[in-house]
């Protein structure tokens, strides 16, 4: 089993439009709802590629109950998915779950991304989440740690998160941004998956070479950097390459992050080699373009690209 850690999980809802106009009213031609935050869309991609994952964190109020339906919903479509298995251990708190409302634009194909912050998380709440993750532990092959923090959650909290999996034998992936991200580091994670932006954060150096190898040094066993439409870097202690796509893809890029997570955590239990894992995931990153909300990816073009993306190593990079 794969646990995926979402604190801020959130309903992820679009809206899709003709053409997005500032000051003007506009009529939605589609909305879809999906149970979302990070890790879950993390989880929802590897059980589409067949992987068994749970999902924990936290859900509260209406918009909580909306997101777990969803959940189980997803888990009763097992033939859509792959064969593989969401199951939810998220705990409920008194809070309000988080919305997050993506507005597409049909015309461009561009995103237009609101995220609410998410509900307070009070120290019964907290504890009662240390609890569950320390039994959920005891089964899981990987954890993915991903996105924000809810309020009333402490910063470091993904660094105490790493060292208890850490202490139960697990390996850990994380992705994530700002502060959390640079304690986390520092926690010794066996992978961290930030974008150019989040690795400049995070160093100070927007050369991503150079920040890779830099955010190495400051404690991640491996370090995953998602280029865009560019590709992945990987600086690891085997060695280091880049991936990228064999061309550019149009459409919408909410979640291709999160489906590069997923192969890369999908080809860390398969103990796959690094290239193989790269190739997973730029391929999955470009298939979730083509796909039209987070969490999922388009199967054709993943299986078309994925012999087809293009792993060079850096002999010295590393």
């Amino acid at each position: 089993m794969i646990l995926t850690v979402t604190l801020n999980t959130a309903l992820d809802i679009t809206y899709r439009v003709p053409r997005l106009r500032p000051h003007a009213s506009h009529r939605v031609s589609e909305v879809t709802e999906r149970p979302g935050g990070k890790g879950i869309n993390v989880a929802r991609v590897l059980a589409a590629l067949g992987h068994h994952t749970t999902v924990t964190g936290f859900a509260g109020g209406v918009t909580g109950t909306v997101v777990r339906e969803l959940l189980a919903d997803d888990t009763d479509r097992d033939t859509d998915t792959g064969g593989g298995r969401i199951t939810d251990a998220l705990v409920p708190i008194a809070g309000t779950t988080r919305r997050t409302l993506g507005v597409v634009d049909t015309a461009s194909g561009d995103t237009t991304q609101l995220n609410e912050t998410g509900p307070a998380v009070t120290s019964a709440e907290w504890a009662a989440f240390m609890d569950a993750y320390a039994g959920l532990l005891r089964g899981a092959s990987a954890v993915a740690l991903c996105g924000s923090l809810p309020p009333g959650v402490p910063v470091g909290t993904y660094a105490q998160l790493i060292r208890e999996a850490r202490a139960a034998g697990v390996p850990t992936l994380l992705d994530t941004s700002g502060e959390p991200l640079r304690r986390g580091v520092a926690a010794r994670p066996d992978i961290v998956k930030p974008n150019a932006e989040e690795l400049a954060g995070l160093t100070g150096s927007t050369e991503p070479l150079r920040a890779a190898r830099d955010a190495r040094r400051r404690g991640a066993r491996a370090v995953a950097a998602s280029l865009g439409a560019d590709g992945l870097l990987a600086i690891t202690a085997q060695g280091a390459w880049r991936a990228a796509p064999p061309e550019r893809l149009a459409g919408n890029p909410t979640g291709a992050g999160d489906a590069a997570v997923a192969g890369l955590l999908s080809g860390l239990v398969d103990e796959a080699s690094w290239p193989e894992r790269m190739a997973r995931a730029v391929a999955l990153s470009a298939a979730a373009v083509r796909a039209p909300v987070a969490g999922e990816f388009d199967r054709a073009v993943y299986a078309e690209l994925l012999d087809r993306v293009e792993v060079t190593e850096h002999p010295s990079a590393a």
